[in-house]
């Protein structure tokens, strides 16, 4: 099998189209070596999805499409959340899980909308879930919450506290939706303050809009660098980048960079919601990759939004999304991107396993088709056997 660079724990010197032979016993890579065949396939490790929204899966068909308006899609997300039940929600989720299994999926971060400061009823749903996926997928949660909300000292605290102890069975996060808020930096440093106290990583939904004076980005790292902020910070979305001065976002990717803030890409939802539909787009949102990549930041591309008002289509196939990644934002050669997907969001998630295949890691894989770097984008390329601990789907 072809083992790209990008997921090899060793022969990384070695050629992009090394092909391997892998033995595999009890549930783990006992010995990987050099071959002389000719490939079969490309093998990587099963994937981590770094940003999705299970509560809201699923939903289009009872609250609508947004068609391309981000302010329509949350007032439809907020009129069909008035309804959700716990038997609505397991469904749903549960069917999102199955989904991302049978795809290839080992880890998933979920954000979870707590609008008050009640908790939300997906949240217990989302723990119950977690213990019974627990050993097939890995699950994660953020509690995103509006900015407006961490103002309140006495509420923040206590979806902290509540958050902290849902991490005590995972990793759990805080996090907020950011954009062209008034005073910025204000709002921010109250969520990196409940953040502190209660020892907690953030993740944020940031600058999700085609503004060239959206800076959000740019704050959380400024804040994060003056605070030596120590716990993770993930940034999703940073659509303004695509419009912004080259000299400015440079500005704001390497003080990224130096702050240790973790980019990851949507481009399912940023290319629904992005750009004008009046006629045929131009500006589409797509963050800055390359431009991250090349500052050592090592962004991840991720599914978002599946079947709701933010992007009425889609699957929890996290590989359809890398391929439409690829071809948005010119990323070549394909197969050096596939870390995006797999070694690094599970770096951002902390998972136990970097998701590099070597001696002694889990044989949790996913074998594709795609026997070179462009045929990984045709749908024979695509086709693929999961391998969990060892043993074929």
């Amino acid at each position: 099998m072809l083992i790209p660079p990008c997921v090899r724990g060793a022969y990384q010197e070695l050629p992009r189209a090394q092909t391997f032979d892998l033995w595999i016993e009890a549930g783990d890579v006992i010995s990987i070596a050099p071959s002389a065949e000719a490939p079969r396939g490309t093998l990587v490790s099963a994937f981590a999805d770094l940003h999705v929204h299970l509560d809201k899966t699923y939903t289009e068909d009872s609250v609508g499409a947004a068609n391309g308006d981000l302010a329509t899609a949350i007032a439809r997300a907020a009129e069909g959340r008035a309804r959700w039940t716990a038997p609505d929600l397991r469904l749903r989720m549960s069917r999102a899980l199955e989904d991302a299994w049978a795809c290839g999926t080992r880890a998933m971060r979920t954000h979870l909308d707590w609008v008050g400061d009640d908790m939300p009823v997906a949240l217990r749903v989302f723990e119950q879930l977690r213990e019974q996926w627990r050993g097939r997928i890995d699950l994660q949660m953020v509690a995103l919450v509006p900015l407006d909300l961490w103002a309140d000292a006495a509420a923040a605290d206590r979806i902290a506290a509540q958050v902290a102890v849902t991490a005590a069975g995972g990793t759990a996060a805080l996090g907020a939706f950011v954009y062209r808020n008034d005073d910025l930096l204000e709002r921010l440093a109250r969520v990196f303050d409940v953040a502190q106290r209660h020892n907690l990583p953030l993740d944020f939904h940031v600058d999700e809009g085609l503004a060239p004076d959206a800076r959000g980005l740019r704050a959380i790292a400024d804040l994060a660098l003056s605070r030596g902020f120590a716990r993770s910070i993930v940034c999703g979305h940073a659509c303004s980048l695509s419009v912004q001065p080259p000299d400015e976002v440079l500005q704001t990717l390497r003080a990224c960079a130096q702050a240790g803030i973790h980019l990851v890409a949507l481009p399912t939802t940023n290319l629904y919601l992005q750009g004008s539909w009046d006629g045929t787009p131009v500006e589409r949102g797509i963050t800055r990759l390359r431009e991250a990549d090349a500052l050592g930041m090592q962004p991840s591309i991720a599914s978002d939004n599946v079947a709701d008002p933010f992007y009425p289509y889609g699957s929890y196939d996290l590989f359809e999304t890398f391929g439409l990644a690829v071809q948005v934002a010119h990323l070549a050669p394909a197969q050096d991107w596939l870390g995006s997907i797999t070694v690094h969001p599970a770096a951002a998630m902390g998972l136990a396993w970097d998701g590099r295949i070597t001696e002694g890691s889990p044989a949790d894989l996913v074998c594709l088709n795609a026997c070179s770097d462009h045929q990984l984008l045709t749908p024979a390329g695509r086709r693929r056997s999961v391998i969990r601990k060892g043993k074929f789907l």
